[in-house]
C-alpha cells in the first residue's frame, strides 16, 4: 500500500530532518560496538549544515540513519514529520526518491547516460517528468548549460560532482545529504561544487546535511555540529575554517588527555 508523505508546505514551521535519542550499534557481546550514542540533533530548513568529527566519530552512520539508508537501534529518526521507523522498505524507497537527495564521494553517475540522463534519472526512476523551469534553475545554478549532452568521461571530476549535485535537486527534495561530495576533487573544483551546495541552500531554498572532515569545506555551512566517540559534543554557527580547525585540533587534544 503507497503512502502519501505531507508536503513541506504543511510544515514549514518543523525541521528538515530531526533525530531523537539516536543510537546505533553493530555486533554483539565483546565485539560489540556503539557508532551513535543517544544523538539528538535538528536540522532546519533551508539551511546548510556540515557534520564533523574525527575517524570512527558516527558523522557518516549519523547521516546513514537520517536518511533512512540504515536503521537505528534505538530513537527516532524523522524526515519532514515522518518517523522512519513506521515505514517498510517499499515506503522508505518512495520517501527517500519524494523527499531526500544524495551526493556521494564517488559520483555514482552511469557512465552511458548523458549528464542531462543522469540528472533526470530519479525522475525516470520514480515515473515522473521533471518540471521545465525547475530543472531550468537548477541546471543554471550549477552552471552545466553547455555540457548536458556530455557524457561522464567527457566531464571534469568537478563537474561530474556538478552533474551529481543537479541530479540530487532536481526532484526539490525536503532536504539533501552529502558524504565529503569534494573528497576526490582538488581544491578548485571542490570549492567550485561547495559553492553550488551553499547556492541551493541560499538560492533555490533547500536544505543541505554534509559529512565533511574538511574544515575548508565546513566554512561554507551555515552551521557545523562535531561527533566525538558517536556523541554530539559541539556546535558552531557562521563558521570560518579557522575556528572549525580549532575546534577539531580541541578535541583531539582531549582524546589525547583521556
Amino acid at each position: 500500500m503507497s503512502r502519501t508523505f505531507p508536503s513541506s508546505s504543511t510544515a514549514l514551521t518543523e525541521p528538515a530532518a530531526c533525530g531523537t535519542g539516536l543510537t546505533k550499534t553493530y555486533g554483539k557481546g565483546e565485539g560489540r560496538v556503539t557508532a551513535l550514542d543517544a544523538v539528538s540533533v535538528e536540522f532546519a530548513r533551508g539551511r546548510f549544515t556540515a557534520v564533523m568529527g574525527p575517524s570512527g566519530s558516527g558523522k557518516s552512520t549519523l547521516m546513514h540513519c537520517m536518511a533512512g539508508l540504515d536503521p537505528v537501534t534505538s530513537g527516532s529518526a524523522r524526515i519532514g514529520g515522518v518517523e522512519l521507523s513506521t515505514l517498510d522498505d517499499r515506503q522508505l524507497t518512495e520517501l527517500r526518491r519524494e523527499k531526500v537527495g544524495f551526493v556521494f564521494q564517488g559520483f555514482n553517475l552511469l557512465p552511458t547516460l548523458t549528464a542531462l540522463e543522469n540528472i533526470l534519472l530519479p525522475l525516470r526512476l520514480a515515473g515522473r517528468r521533471p518540471e521545465a523551469a525547475w530543472l531550468e534553475t537548477v541546471v543554471a545554478t550549477v552552471g552545466l548549460a553547455g555540457r548536458l549532452a556530455h557524457r561522464p568521461t567527457q566531464l571534469s571530476g568537478g563537474q561530474q560532482q556538478r552533474v551529481a549535485v543537479a541530479r540530487a535537486l532536481v526532484s526539490r527534495p525536503e532536504i539533501v545529504f552529502a558524504d565529503e561530495p569534494t573528497g576526490n576533487l582538488d581544491s578548485r573544483s571542490g570549492a567550485e561544487v561547495l559553492g553550488f551546495l551553499r547556492d541551493s541552500v541560499r538560492e533555490l531554498g533547500r536544505t543541505v546535511v554534509m559529512v565533511t572532515h574538511d574544515p575548508v569545506a565546513a566554512a561554507y555551512a551555515d552551521r557545523v555540529v562535531f561527533l566525538a566517540d558517536g556523541r554530539l559534543v559541539d556546535e558552531l554557527h557562521d563558521p570560518t575554517a579557522h575556528a572549525v580547525l580549532d575546534r577539531m585540533l580541541a578535541f583531539e587534544g582531549q582524546g589525547r588527555a583521556t
